[in-house]
């Protein structure tokens, strides 16, 4: 990945040094988990390693270098510039996007106020997702999702850490610059947890093509409408589709003229089927296109391409491992 040593330094110096010693793609490095007391972990092209205090892998627990307290408490230092308060907005959904689109999860013990969540004290759990562009992932699916000089509304249905971020990352890229073929639309995006466009300071961090706005850390209920009114897309991109917010503002914009591009979690059309909310979309063919993807042997490939009737277009022979 482009920024490797940057990327590092915002962990605590002894697990800098670790991290700088494993023998891994960054590439394909997904997740960095950080728990007090508690083994150092990653998660790379879809497995979890322990890490040992000699940046060694390994899959069992007894060799995972144990996190002091004092290094996750060094590490949110680095990571918030040594102003916690400055991100006390993002903190109160749980994580901090950093430069390079990278999202911090965090866990500890939770200040209310009233019904709202104020604070997060006592930060004793860290999750580093790294965010990764494949430029020219959506390439092998988009003549499945353009019709002439308009896209279909398409859902990407996905397990988790199968990619779907990553393709719709794409697909948003593509369709906003252009292609040989279709001409580049103006894309609103909300990126309701800073995973599409990892906005950093409000400027998007990955590349989401030149026609494309974004509102960073917006709920997508209410975001999609403000886009509606305010923006004037074509297309709209929303990621992890399923509150009855949600499907009440999908309707709207859709009858509002925008093209949709979503995304939420399963492994087949009967899983969206299954929850109840999204399974009035199906059934009144909403969708004209679902993506399935999997991760068999490599993460995000695409598995199978249905219509809103159902019928495959496009399948992937899948072997087993």
């Amino acid at each position: 990945m482009k920024g490797k040593d940057d990327f590092v330094r915002i962990f605590a110096t002894g697990i800098r040094d670790i991290l700088q010693k494993i023998d891994v793609d960054f590439e394909k490095l997904q997740e960095i988990r950080l728990r007090v007391d508690k083994p150092l972990l990653i998660t790379c092209a879809g497995r979890e390693y322990f890490v040992s205090g000699k940046g060694r892998l390994s899959t069992r627990e007894a060799d995972g270098y144990m996190v002091q307290k004092k290094e996750l408490l060094e590490t949110m230092e680095y990571i918030s510039n040594y102003s916690l308060y400055a991100f006390e907005d993002e903190l109160k959904q749980g994580f901090i996007t950093i430069q390079g689109g990278h999202r911090v999860g965090i866990a500890g013990k939770i200040i209310m106020d009233g019904e709202r969540i104020k604070s997060v004290k006592y930060i004793s759990f860290i999750n580093v997702r790294l965010s990764h562009q494949i430029k020219g992932c959506a390439t092998e699916v988009l003549p499945y999702v353009i019709q002439g000089d308009e896209i279909c509304h398409t859902l990407i249905i996905s397990p988790p850490r199968c990619g779907k971020t990553t393709l719709l990352r794409d697909m948003i890229r593509q369709l906003s610059n252009g292609t040989s073929y279709f001409q580049g639309s103006t894309i609103g995006v909300v990126d309701e947890r800073s995973e599409i466009g990892g906005a950093y300071l409000g400027v998007p961090q990955n590349d989401l093509g030149i026609r494309t706005d974004v509102l960073d850390c917006c709920p997508k209920a209410e975001g999609m409408m403000m886009l509606v009114r305010s923006m004037s897309p074509r297309i709209i991109a929303v990621d992890e589709i399923g509150d009855y917010e949600d499907i009440h503002a999908i309707e709207s914009v859709i009858h509002c003229g925008c093209k949709l591009l979503a995304t939420v979690h399963g492994s087949s059309i009967e899983d969206v089927k299954r929850k109840p909310l999204l399974q009035k979309l199906v059934l009144e063919r909403v969708f004209e296109r679902y993506i399935i993807l999997h991760n068999y042997k490599q993460i995000g490939k695409v598995k199978e391409i249905f219509d809103e009737r159902g019928t495959r277009l496009y399948e992937k022979e899948v072997l087993s491992c």
